[in-house]
């Protein structure tokens, strides 16, 4: 490509979404916590609204629901992780290709975003041992974005489509969350986590080849993130004895209301853009409280990200997984212009896409 040359657009020509198969109505999550956290100070009373104003109707898991109420070690965790994780990955690469028109043999790249969980040989060498791909797949297995592993996987996945023009990557996505609740643990944090998290897993298939799927496929980019100073403990892990202990801030749907906003006109603006360019939002919702504060954030009516809200209603908090969840609704319902996808990660990260449809 000549060096003054304007790299080739990236392009997505299939996205597809896997959940497990244990079904966990909210209802039900409730009531077996008001048996589970009953002994906590002031009683479950003081809990019960966390899971009346989730806004979550039901979630899925790998593990059925009275798995929760037994104690586990990290390394049973893990072995769930590994093996559930692969699971839903190979679903979920299957459709993606099944859509595509493309065979794992077609891939040149894959991109494996995941944050909940320790694979090392990495889920991208186990899925190799599932479907057929070429043996010199470039792989590239990214951790620690936590919610954000969405559009910044998607952008990775771009970046390294626009490397090499000719080339099909896959990306792959995958959190099971729900294997890090800790029943001893009576944190906040723990029990928000409760009513709030979801397993799900998501692959596209991205290119700058022209013609075929690609013609009319959505473009990908601009896209950036941003991380803040001083921000490591709003969101992330610790890690405890017997497995992956969740960190939120209560601060974060006032830091989404107060500070989001100057970043992402900021980087509209590079890219000669402004709020008022953009035909649709699509954002990650990490729960309902910082669904209203995006749409205060940019603007929006109460109720307006309505694919992030019915996402958040059927599936939970997926971390890294959900955005792509709502960027498959939104794509559903075959309304075109341009789309920009938002979430907030660990470090504490923003990260944004422009999607033209």
């Amino acid at each position: 490509m000549p060096l003054n040359a304007s790299p080739p657009t990236p392009r997505l020509i299939a996205l597809a979404t896997a959940v497990p198969p244990f079904d966990l109505p909210q209802k039900e999550v409730a009531a077996r916590a008001a048996t589970l956290f009953a002994p906590t100070e002031g009683g479950f009373h003081r809990l019960a609204p966390i899971y009346c104003n989730a806004l979550i109707e039901r979630r899925h898991a790998c593990v059925p629901l009275d798995w929760f109420l037994e104690d586990h070690g990290f390394r049973e965790r893990n072995a769930l992780f590994l093996r559930h994780a692969t699971d839903l990955l190979a679903e979920a690469a299957g459709k993606a290709l099944d859509e595509a028109a493309l065979e794992p043999g077609d891939i040149d790249t894959i991109v494996t975003v995941c944050t909940s969980g320790i694979a090392t040989p990495g889920l991208d060498a186990r899925l190799m041992e599932r479907l057929p791909f070429r043996r010199d797949v470039q792989r590239l297995p990214v951790f620690g974005l936590g919610c954000a592993g969405g559009v910044l996987g998607l952008a990775r996945a771009a970046a390294m489509a626009q490397a090499s023009p000719g080339s099909r990557v896959l990306l792959l996505v995958v959190e099971l969350c729900t294997l890090t609740f800790r029943r001893q643990d009576r944190s906040k944090s723990n029990l928000v986590a409760t009513a709030l998290f979801g397993d799900g897993a998501a692959a596209a298939v991205i290119t700058c080849a022209e013609g075929g799927a690609a013609a009319d496929a959505p473009r990908l980019g601009p896209w950036g993130e941003h991380t803040w100073p001083d921000s490591l403990d709003v969101m992330g892990w610790d890690v405890a004895d017997d497995g992956l202990k969740v960190v939120f801030s209560r601060d974060i749907p006032t830091l989404v209301r107060d500070d989001v906003r100057p970043i992402v006109d900021d980087f509209l603006a590079r890219h000669d853009m402004t709020l008022g360019d953009i035909d649709e939002f699509v954002c990650h919702p990490g729960g309902a409280k910082v669904i209203d504060a995006l749409e205060d954030c940019f603007e929006l009516q109460r109720g307006d990200l309505v694919h992030a809200r019915q996402t958040l209603r059927d599936h939970g908090n997926m971390s890294a997984a959900t955005v792509l969840f709502v960027l498959r609704a939104a794509l559903d319902a075959q309304r075109g212009g341009r789309r920009l996808l938002t979430t907030l990660g660990p470090g504490f990260t923003a990260a944004m896409m422009v999607i033209d449809a």
